[in-house]
């Protein structure tokens, strides 16, 4: 067994669809699930206020339905629960400290709203220093994991300007895992009156010109691990474009999984999600991985 991995509990059916995606995920890694219930989630101030004994019902019934859920999907899988009286962000991260992944629910409002990620994924996102996956409600349906689901397309957002080995061993481990396809995509954003050498306004040709140079950059990058997974079929595509939207755009609820970074870094006003993450996880239509480095 290779470590373990994080996933919320709270009952809802985005929780389930999280607890689907990374049961799953454990089973695919050999890795323990580890099932964190946090006690503390902000409540109505007219509501009635449950006693101590009732949220620790609560929490024992919550992680056990869960537990089951793993189980009906893989029988052997490892699954330890566990009940946090913290607030959830708090408790998530702490939990997911050592982990390999924190798996996390996510509501979807449909394509034309977007993806509402909502404050404890927000939190996740900007300050975990491990992979988080946000995953979106498909059924509450509990049962055996669609082999043919798991080998859908993997696609990986990098800025072939700063491609980072963390976004790269990432993704390529998921599609190996996973024996899918990867697709590598690159999006770089020129002005409207660009002209090439030509003369003439307008996107450059594919082999000459800007276009052309990020292509090169591209396979560059990509290269090394290309031969360290020979066995994952690799698709690179550079297009025009802002990022944020051309993958929000293109991924949908069938592919897989899409990967996209976030830089460690702390802003004055405290951890920063850049543009094309905050893209990715509020409006993609799949599970969204995003993998922190430096």
């Amino acid at each position: 067994m290779s470590g373990h991995i994080t996933v919320g509990v709270d009952g809802s059916a985005e929780g389930m669809a999280a607890m689907d995606w990374a049961a799953d995920e454990a089973a695919l890694r050999g890795a323990e699930l580890r099932l964190v219930f946090a006690s503390r989630w902000q409540k109505h101030p007219n509501a009635v206020q449950p006693t101590v004994v009732s949220e620790q019902d609560l929490a024992r019934r919550l992680l056990s339905e869960a537990a089951q859920r793993g189980r009906a999907r893989h029988p052997g899988l490892a699954m330890t629960p566990v009940a946090v009286e913290d607030a959830p962000a708090t408790a998530l991260l702490d939990a997911a400290s050592d982990a390999q992944l924190l798996v996390l629910g996510s509501r979807g409002l449909g394509a034309a709203a977007g993806f509402l990620i909502g404050s404890v994924g927000q939190a996740a996102v900007a300050e975990a220093e491990r992979p988080v996956v946000l995953v979106r409600p498909v059924t509450t349906a509990a049962g055996a994991p669609d082999e043919d689901a798991r080998r859908r397309e993997i696609v990986l957002g990098l800025d072939v300007r700063h491609p980072r080995d963390e976004l790269l061993a990432f993704a390529f481990d998921a599609a190996a895992r996973r024996t899918a396809p990867l697709r590598i995509v690159h999006a770089w954003h020129f002005p409207a009156a660009f002209r090439h050498p030509s003369g003439e306004a307008g996107e450059p040709g594919p082999r000459t010109g800007p276009q052309a140079e990020r292509t090169e950059e591209l396979a560059a990058a990509v290269g090394p691990w290309r031969r360290k997974f020979p066995q994952v079929e690799v698709v690179e595509q550079v297009v025009a474009g802002r990022a944020g939207e051309h993958l929000a755009q293109t991924v949908s609820s069938t592919t897989g999984l899409l990967v996209v970074g976030r830089r460690m870094r702390r802003g004055p006003l405290g951890p920063h999600i850049g543009s094309v993450t905050h893209a990715a996880i509020h409006h993609a239509g799949c599970p969204v991985a995003v993998v922190p480095h430096t």
